[in-house]
């Protein structure tokens, strides 16, 4: 089992590869990954069948829960509710998050 994750090395794989995020924990009790935007970039997620939190790490932009925009910034933390429509939008720089969900990422 591995217990240590060098956070830099996936975000290293997602500029490299096609897609946007990568989550590299996936447990049954626990998930964690990166989600990267580049400005402009649309955020294609659906809603999921667990709580989520979202880290960010740099970038700028909204995320929009329900029907409410929040402004990111380097250092925010914000919680999604499971089911709940949500996305990133309007960044101007790169957008990195760090994200966990109380489950399996499916």
């Amino acid at each position: 089992m591995k217990f240590e994750y060098d956070t830099l090395d996936y975000i290293r794989k997602i500029n490299k590869g096609t897609s946007y995020f990568d989550t590299f924990l996936n447990k049954n009790s626990l998930s964690a990954g990166i989600l990267i935007l580049k400005p402009d970039e649309e955020d294609t997620q659906l809603p999921h069948d667990s709580d989520e939190m979202y880290y960010v790490l740099e970038g700028d932009g909204f995320l929009k829960i329900k029907n409410k925009k929040y402004k990111l910034k380097k250092g925010k933390a914000f919680f999604v509710p499971k089911n709940t429509e949500h996305y990133f939008f309007g960044n101007k720089k790169k957008l990195s998050v760090l994200y966990f969900f109380g489950g399996i990422d499916n």
